[in-house]
């Protein structure tokens, strides 16, 4: 997370001028990113304990209350915390809260489609990457190929509910990115599947009418074999392949 993501976050009214962009930013923004850029940079780390309000105001030439709001934002991020009659902190934890000003900035321009689809798409190549790199993935294949004969079977059934298989394709793609084992590309790949979730259900409603099911199946199934066979080359097709409807 960078500074600049956090400062898409923070609203206030006073303002003032940033000499070396020539655009306006606010006293809070600036110690906020000053703050943001310490811990980037290493010379604050994670558990380090922050210098006092007054000797914040003096470092960065601000009043103590925008010291004060940037240290409060920063805490609601999960970025910094409290330890009453003590001090505070920077986090030495992951904390799902960290994600959030990311979110945001993502939120307000999720209306470009072409973006989003190719956000997605970086994100599930680096995943399927890092899973097919691990000695073992025989842990969680039966699982995958489970979820994957409940959407067949969804998909084959007299009547497609678009709910029911946006769950399981929900599922489905949930198992990939638990497979990374990294907490934290799980919560980032969950909050771009909910908030691709109304064009993705859109698009499923759409595959359902035009009767492309077995298409739309043979796509998953392509996901599953790329990674049952850990062949890293078909990756990229493989992954543009699967959102070829959800770009039309």
């Amino acid at each position: 997370m960078t500074g600049n993501g956090l400062l898409n976050m923070v609203n206030t009214n006073t303002i003032t001028t940033d000499k070396t962009t020539n655009k306006s930013t606010s006293v809070v923004d600036n110690v906020l990113d000053s703050i943001v850029n310490e811990i980037i940079s290493g010379e604050l780390s994670p558990g380090d304990k922050l210098p006092t309000e007054n000797e914040l105001s003096l470092k960065y030439g601000a009043g103590r209350n925008s010291v004060r709001e940037a240290v409060k934002k920063l805490q609601a991020y999960g970025i910094l915390y409290i330890k009453r009659a003590d001090g505070t902190y920077v986090s030495d934890s992951y904390n799902q809260k960290m994600l959030d000003p990311l979110l945001y900035s993502i939120i307000l321009q999720k209306n470009s489609l072409g973006s989003f689809v190719e956000l997605r798409t970086v994100i599930d190549i680096g995943i399927l990457n890092l899973i097919i790199q691990r000695k073992d993935i025989t842990d969680f294949l039966p699982g995958l190929y489970r979820t994957f004969g409940e959407l067949s079977a969804e998909m084959h059934s007299e009547h497609p509910d678009a709910a029911r298989v946006m769950e399981l394709d929900n599922k489905f793609h949930s198992a990939i990115s638990d497979a990374a084992e990294n907490p934290m590309i799980t919560t980032f790949a969950e909050y771009i599947s909910r908030l691709s979730q109304p064009s993705r259900y859109a698009t499923t409603e759409r595959i359902i009418r035009s009767g492309n099911i077995e298409h739309f199946l043979e796509l998953h199934r392509q996901m599953i074999s790329v990674i049952e066979a850990k062949r890293t080359e078909n990756i990229v097709k493989v992954v543009k392949d699967h959102y070829v409807y959800w770009e039309e």
